[in-house]
């Protein structure tokens, strides 16, 4: 059973820094790739970042760049999102999801219905 499970959500003033993490197991993709996702009330979800196992490739949506880092630890199959600089704006529930390598190109990192499985959620909340 594949078991994607996020954690490190919370409250945090402006500016303030937060770092998620998604234990991922289960999953036989050789190749894969993890990406992180948030939705905020009233809003669409979106691709917030992503890593590629193949090649460690990272990839970020304009809107978290140069705030946000993604890394993974192979040894403890967990992914991580490094979170600074918050803004009131990126309150949101995160999500981390998992995807197979085939058919992955950078063009696609940020398409929710690529993934195949969905961790349940975590609630980032950032106070002005």
């Amino acid at each position: 059973e594949v078991q994607l499970v996020e954690s490190g959500g919370g409250l945090v003033q402006a500016g303030g820094s937060l770092r998620l993490s998604c234990a991922a197991s289960g999953f036989t993709f050789d190749d894969y790739a993890i990406g992180w996702f948030r939705q905020a009330p009233g809003k669409e979800r979106e691709g917030v970042s992503c890593i590629s196992s193949s090649d460690g490739s990272t990839y970020y949506a304009d809107s978290v760049k140069g705030r946000f880092i993604i890394s993974s630890d192979n040894a403890k199959n967990t992914v991580y999102l490094q979170m600074n600089s918050l803004k009131p704006e990126d309150t949101a529930v995160y999500y981390c999801a998992v995807r197979g390598g085939w058919g992955f190109e950078s063009t696609n990192w940020g398409l929710g219905p690529e993934y195949d499985y969905w961790g349940q959620g975590t609630q980032v909340t950032v106070s002005s």
